[in-house]
């Protein structure tokens, strides 16, 4: 039934066009923030939006290696969880070409309406908006191929109830990639060592680490656990920002 009100939502809005008032959450609550230990680590700011590395990023080919490391095809539904910006959204949107769809998702309205606007002038048909919650992406089961979290990870301020909640959404053997820089969380990055430890303790389990090319900080790549095999919030062990540790 949710599946079916998401494809409804993409021929509403490929047909209509996108306006505020569409925008919203795709799925109901998940398991609440409060059922999940707290993290015990500094929370980077949501940072304001910027376009002015985009060039170089773009030289970097930083969204195609990506992608090709992630192995996006045509077709595909990929999110894009935490947009900001839409840096990794618009560049999306061609890879997964006019038969695959981008869910460009965050918690911050105003980034995703003013988004909505920017692809609307741009001809863009092949991308969905959503809400989403600090500690719920708030999207339709079973939705995705694979999710991006693109240097945002350091800002989610409840990691473990955002991780949990993001499982649903993904089909059989989808992929999570996880895009930051390996510096501490309070300086905008994440060291993977850390990471590695929040994911595990969700029950993700990395399939491959890479460094990307330049400055581009590092791709890490993970397959979300089984709904029926993954911990419960109540087993979850909170890792420190020591190196991942315990």
């Amino acid at each position: 039934m949710m599946l079916l009100r998401i494809v409804t939502l993409v021929a509403v809005l490929g047909s209509t066009g996108v306006c505020a008032a569409d925008i919203g959450y795709l799925a109901p609550p998940g398991v609440p923030a409060k059922d999940f230990p707290p993290i015990r680590r500094p929370v980077a700011p949501i940072a304001s939006l910027s376009s002015s590395a985009d060039e170089h990023r773009d030289f970097l080919n930083e969204v195609g290696e990506v992608a090709r490391l992630l192995e996006l095809k045509p077709g595909m539904m990929v999110g894009d969880i935490g947009v900001g910006s839409g840096y990794y959204t618009l560049r999306l949107s061609s890879i997964v070409g006019p038969s695959g769809f981008v869910v460009a998702q965050d918690i911050m309205r105003d980034y995703v309406i003013a988004l909505s606007k920017r692809t609307e002038r741009l001809g863009l048909t092949n991308i969905i908006f959503a809400i989403g919650e600090p500690h719920d992406p708030r999207l339709p089961a079973s939705s995705l191929d694979a999710a991006i979290l693109a240097h945002m990870y350091h800002e989610v301020t409840q990691p473990y109830a955002f991780l949990y909640n993001l499982v649903p959404a993904l089909k059989p053997g989808a992929r999570i990639g996880v895009v930051d820089f390996e510096r501490p969380t309070s300086r905008h990055g994440t060291p993977i060592a850390l990471l590695r430890c929040e994911l595990t303790a969700v029950g993700y389990r990395e399939i491959a680490t890479y460094q990307l090319a330049g400055d581009g900080g590092y791709l890490a790549v993970f397959v979300p656990p089984q709904i029926v095999d993954r911990n419960t919030p109540r087993d979850i062990v909170t890792c420190t920002d020591r190196a991942g540790s315990r």
